[in-house]
């Protein structure tokens, strides 16, 4: 079997209804916008693709189709997805690609794959679960208040634990950390999100918070350049730290976390900013042979595939972005996310998708 196209296709994705914002200082919910999927396929009629959907992703996708990818695969054999991970790490090294375009080929080649056997993707990866329990991420609100009542709505739904978006202030992320510990007493597993949003001295005042409030974890309080600030974080709270999601590297990049003592809780994975899902398992794997977690990030369905095939990884993270709060379909009503059914990856419904992919979409039947 050769691999004989490779196409992006234009699809349009639906803005946030309503808009959410993250913390001070980051941009919300993206507009409507351009997605886009790349669709590779082979001589025998395999085919595989990718969901591509941050914004300006069509314009991106079909640059690097016409310039890059469809010269490196065509001819390929699409089954040899370790070599073709590689070269794509090979091309990164002059195209410095966006992380999330990484593994854009990769899981296509996986999505071909599973659909040539007949097989959701987390089976072919070997699958370890069938269920796993889900926790609510939340985005920002504007108030303590809107945080406590979005909890209590939560756990009244089913979810099994809640992460705090906050406002990207230390002291006032403080108190609101430990107010929501207070609310919903000591049960109920919390966590919490810095995005990336302090310095040192900030990221201890708050990491000394969240270790009094017992939080589960501690993720990404600064930018991940410095493994050397987060060595000397973790040596300075108690709170278990989460690291490694938006570094370059996959899990290269994640081993000098561990190596540095920096990964007290363990690392993320996922298929979005890990260099697919060849780059989350490796990433999986390395944590593992720490006995640490590997956390997927993420509530995309590749990353649902994910939960379901490695054995490291705690829950499914769920967003929840309005203080009016919905649960997730994936999610039942006793917070459980179970397995994919249908063969390969699926594209998500809610995407307005060209009529010769409407037979990837979820819930496809034809």
């Amino acid at each position: 079997m050769k691999i004989t196209h490779v196409e992006a296709h234009r699809i349009g994705v639906p803005a946030a209804d309503p808009p959410f914002q993250w913390r001070n200082g980051l941009a919300g919910s993206p507009a409507v916008g351009d997605g886009a999927v790349l669709r590779i396929g082979t001589d025998e009629g395999a085919e595989g693709v990718a969901l591509f959907a941050r914004p300006g992703a069509a314009v991106l996708l079909q640059d690097l189709v016409d310039r890059v990818f469809r010269d490196e695969l065509v001819g390929q054999d699409p089954f040899q997805r370790e070599w073709l991970w590689e070269r794509v790490w090979e091309l990164d090294r002059i195209q410095e690609l966006p992380l999330p375009a990484l593994g854009l080929i990769d899981i296509a080649l996986w999505d071909l794959a599973a659909r040539a056997n007949d097989q959701p993707v987390w089976q072919l990866l070997g699958g370890f679960r069938e269920a796993i329990p889900a926790y609510a991420s939340t985005s920002t609100f504007a108030t303590t208040e809107e945080f406590l009542d979005v909890a209590d709505q939560c756990l009244a739904l089913g979810y099994r634990g809640i992460k705090l978006h906050a406002w990207g202030d230390a002291r006032k992320d403080a108190a609101l950390c430990l107010a929501l510990r207070g609310h919903v007493g000591p049960e109920v597993p919390l966590m919490y999100d810095g995005s990336a949003g302090f310095d040192l001295p900030d990221a201890v005042y708050l990491g000394r918070a969240l270790s009094e409030a017992d939080y589960l974890w501690y993720e990404e309080p600064m930018r991940e350049f410095s493994i050397t600030a987060y060595k000397r974080l973790a040596e300075q709270v108690q709170v278990p730290l989460l690291v490694a999601e938006t570094s370059d590297g996959a899990h290269m990049n994640s081993a000098d976390f561990i190596a540095a003592g920096a990964a007290t809780f363990g690392v993320r994975t996922g298929t979005t900013l890990r260099g697919g899902i060849t780059g989350a398992m490796r990433t999986a794997h390395l944590a593992d042979a720490y006995r640490l977690r590997a956390e997927v990030h993420g509530s995309d369905i590749p990353n649902h595939h994910l939960c379901m095939a490695i054995s490291n990884t705690t829950y499914y993270e769920s967003l929840v972005t309005s203080t009016t709060v919905t649960r997730e379909r994936h999610v039942d009503a006793q917070g459980l996310v179970h397995a994919p059914v249908g063969p390969g990856i699926a594209l998500p419904h809610e995407n307005d998708y060209p009529a010769e992919l409407h037979r990837f979409v979820e819930g496809h039947t034809n």
